[in-house]
């Protein structure tokens, strides 16, 4: 038994946010019937390649589990329909357009009316409120307008794009954790609510270290490359081969590290003898420490420092990800059960299970008989 089983969710999503907070709880067994438009469904379905049959591989990945139907929100008649299949609903999710659902009247307050134990979920670009709060939003345009781009590379670089979609998939998760409070709330209270959460306020939240040291000092944060504005040595470095990433995060393990790499004074160098010392002459020690480590192999380096217990870790490339033992032993993979497709699972497990998607992502309306045949 899963964990929601027993769960309807509705999903009006496309694209990433919405439709991740979809895949989320069907994989942790709620019913969730995706509404999209008949003509072309969800975007995502062409955003490849690659394509696994007519729909994109990231559509697969996002949508798995769940169920298919195609309404009009703009006609009356399928509107109606909806509001019987929102009547049932536990939960609603839209991260359309800011804007659509209210001016096609199924906004929250006209859905919470109908049925006041709905748990009605908004997705926005940049909020439900402010100047920007009708602006559409992707992904890239938030890492830009929220601070993200100009905290990520090297000081000496452009403004540079975090590759993964970051605020698409935390927002798609702040949604689900909204939701499930919603869910324990509704448990004493009897009574739905409306959650709002976006990829600006995600942004922010990305951002807050930085945020609130800005608020406490004026200072506008630089960019640090591979390294902590905060702490030091830690960062990726250089090997004779290929590149480590060392995270000698406080005293006791900047000592080890000395020692590892055969400069056990470094520990008592006035310079670098506490982590505030080693964060302002930060410069000295990685160029010290860059040249004892050109001096051999990463997995020499690794294989000592992980025997003295200094955090460090290779860079991996998504192959090496893929074909690496940690990856294997915590079985985060999971095969969809009809094409065979491989996906990224559920990163939680429920007395040490992780949740197998149940079905394929779903056929343009493939579940339109089964569930409008309801409620006809």
């Amino acid at each position: 038994m899963l964990p929601l089983a027993g769960i309807k969710v509705i999903e009006i999503g496309q694209a990433y946010a919405g439709p991740l907070a979809g895949a989320i709880l069907a994989d942790m067994g709620a019913d969730v019937i995706k509404v999209e438009k008949a003509d072309g469904g969800d975007d995502a379905r062409l955003w490849g390649p690659p394509f696994v049959g007519d729909d994109s591989a990231m559509f697969h990945a996002n949508n798995r589990g769940k169920k298919s139907i195609t309404l009009d929100i703009k006609a009356a008649g399928d509107v109606a329909r909806l509001f019987k299949l929102a009547g049932e609903a536990d939960i609603l999710i839209q991260n359309l357009r800011p804007g659509i659902v209210e001016d096609c009247g199924i906004g929250p307050d006209a859905m919470l009316a109908a049925n006041p134990r709905l748990i009605y979920c908004s997705i926005w670009a940049f909020g439900s409120q402010g100047p920007l709060k009708r602006a559409p939003g992707f992904d890239p345009l938030l890492q830009a307008y929220g601070a993200v781009m100009t905290l990520t590379g090297r000081p000496q670089d452009p403004p540079t794009f975090c590759a993964p979609a970051i605020n698409d998939a935390a927002t798609g998760m702040w949604c689900v954790i909204g939701a499930l409070a919603a869910l324990q709330q509704r448990q004493s209270t009897g009574r739905g609510c409306v959650i709002d959460t976006s990829l600006f306020e995600t942004a922010a939240s990305w951002v807050s270290g930085a945020l609130t040291n800005y608020h406490l000092t004026g200072n506008t944060p630089a960019r640090h490359g591979t390294a902590s504005a905060i702490l030091a040595p830690y960062q990726v470095f250089d090997t004779s081969d290929l590149p480590i990433c060392i995270a000698a995060g406080n005293d006791r393990l900047f000592v080890k590290c000395a020692a590892v790499l055969g400069r056990p004074e470094w520990a008592r160098d006035p310079r670098f003898e506490d982590g505030r010392k080693r964060v302002v002459n930060r410069a000295a020690l990685i160029e010290a420490m860059q040249d004892v480590l050109r001096t051999r192999r990463r997995d020499d380096w690794i294989a000592a420092l992980e025997k003295a217990g200094v955090p460090c870790a290779p860079v991996n490339d998504i192959a090496d990800l893929a074909r690496s033992e940690q990856m294997q032993a915590v079985d985060l993979m999971r095969t969809l059960p009809g094409s065979g497709m491989k996906v990224v699972g559920l990163p939680i497990s429920f007395d040490r299970q992780r949740p197998h998607p149940r079905s394929d992502s779903p056929r343009l309306g493939e579940h339109n008989a089964e569930v409008l045949g309801k409620i006809e």
